[in-house]
């Protein structure tokens, strides 16, 4: 697992990260996007940042939007709580809308999941 925690539990949780609460566990993504970088045309603005969407991000807006799973489901096929999955489908969607209503790009990037095959 490729994140950031100092001391790792036999669980996979984090200790000593130096931040608020626990390492991000893997996740599983069946989906990868043949497209990673999205930008408005033609008028992207020079120096806009752009919006960083993650993997596991587009994969539930992905399970919830497309696949019109439950939210329920949706958590079960990634392996996290459906607490967890609301957090980052509102994240997620944030963040969409950010970047549709001030034009800025959308980067598809992460490293916390695992391949299904």
């Amino acid at each position: 697992m490729s994140n950031n925690c100092r001391y790792m539990s036999p669980q996979g949780y984090g200790y000593g990260r130096g931040g608020r609460g626990r390492c991000r566990r893997q996740r599983w993504i069946e989906h990868t996007p043949n497209t990673l970088y999205f930008k408005p045309f033609p008028n992207h603005p020079p120096f806009a940042d752009d919006i960083i969407l993650t993997r596991d991000e587009l994969e539930i807006l992905r399970l919830v939007n497309i696949e019109e799973l439950t939210q329920e489901e949706a958590a079960r096929r990634i392996g996290i709580s459906r607490k967890t999955l609301w957090t980052d489908l509102q994240r997620a969607r944030k963040k969409i809308t950010t970047a549709l209503i001030h034009g800025y790009g959308i980067r598809i990037q992460g490293d916390a999941y695992t391949q299904e095959k």
